[in-house]
């Protein structure tokens, strides 16, 4: 396959349609923007396997997703779209950067989710920017921004309800669109234990890349947890 271009967490290589492109999930972590990296044994496969069962479930309930079909544990073929150069970020909890850039301890509740966009833009550390400057700057139009923020609502209550039934809090997740060959604004990129902030409702212990970023330790465990939990609420939906 002809390679496209390689990103921090996958490859993308051109699909046999034009409109097709190929995705292999690594096991590379990075975190803080690339400043920190490492592996995480066996994450591409875990990761490859929790988008496939989230994006399935979004699918059903009406989420436009690129995903097309599944090669193998590692590789998914998808639609090829021009990324929207936005980080769309949704926050149901306070934790993380937009906790430290409130001065709001962690954990707090808030009292309705909050949508940040962020430039994709690695030399400039992703900038948290607003909607004029995403306009201004020709990254989206206004009907692009409703139409994204109109489904990051919706993907957020169904996530949220998902991960409930599997015994988990969605803290905070980002996710990414693009526009297919049809000019439609489709979800792409990934769900998982990367781009998600999970904690556990019984315990509060994290279950995703917090523990790679912070050094917490046991890693491989809790995105495996998670896989297991996915995977037994997915064969149910």
């Amino acid at each position: 396959m002809e390679f496209l271009y390689e990103g921090k967490a996958k490859r993308v290589f051109k699909g046999e349609n034009e409109n097709e492109v190929v995705i292999f999930y690594k096991d590379d972590a990075t975190a803080f923007n690339n400043l920190k990296k490492g592996t995480i044994e066996n994450k591409g496969i875990v990761n490859s396997k929790i988008t496939e069962i989230l994006y399935g479930y979004l699918e059903k309930a009406g989420i436009k997703t690129h995903l097309l079909k599944v090669i193998d544990e590692r590789t998914h073929l998808c639609q090829r779209v021009s990324i929207i150069p936005l980080e769309v970020i949704v926050r149901n909890i306070m934790a993380g950067s937009g906790s430290k850039r409130l001065g709001i301890e962690e954990g707090s509740p808030l009292n309705s989710p909050i949508i940040e966009i962020c430039y994709k833009k690695d030399e400039l550390n992703d900038p948290l920017i607003n909607d004029y400057h995403a306009i201004s700057l020709g990254l989206a139009t206004r009907e692009d921004l409703d139409e994204i923020y109109r489904e990051t609502l919706k993907i957020n209550e169904l996530l949220q309800e998902f991960f409930k039934k599997c015994n988990l809090t969605l803290v905070d997740f980002k996710i990414e669109f693009g526009k297919n060959s049809k000019g439609e604004i489709i979800l792409a990129d990934e769900i998982s234990p990367d781009t998600c902030r999970l904690w556990d409702m019984s315990t509060g212990q994290k279950m995703d890349k917090d523990r790679f970023r912070r050094d917490l330790g046991n890693v491989e465990e809790a995105y495996l947890a998670v896989l297991q939990r996915v995977t037994k609420e997915g064969d149910q939906c």
